[in-house]
């Protein structure tokens, strides 16, 4: 599909100058960018809903960790250990 998008002369310079140096096109470079951006910012609005829905959950139920179990729990993983998350509680 092709779009048509207006950037000014100077962002014009620079895709056609990084273009140049990476020996891409301008077209691959401004469809990288887009691309990346897009990526970029969909795995934004995914954790964005998942701490939603995380908050969603923690309203209706109460259940919960400590920020000290949390840290004991991070603290045995960072050294090695094998464990399981500790249980929510209320």
């Amino acid at each position: 599909m092709a779009i048509s998008v207006k950037i000014d002369d100077e962002l014009k310079s620079r895709v056609q100058h990084l273009a140049e140096v990476r020996r891409r096109s301008a077209h691959w470079i401004m469809c990288d960018a887009i691309r990346n951006y897009v990526e970029r910012e969909e795995k934004r609005e995914a954790f964005k809903q998942d701490a939603l829905n995380a908050w969603a959950t923690y309203a209706s139920n109460g259940q919960h960790l400590t920020l000290e179990e949390v840290d004991i729990w991070l603290a045995k993983l960072e050294a090695g250990e094998d464990v399981e998350p500790p249980k929510c509680h209320v």
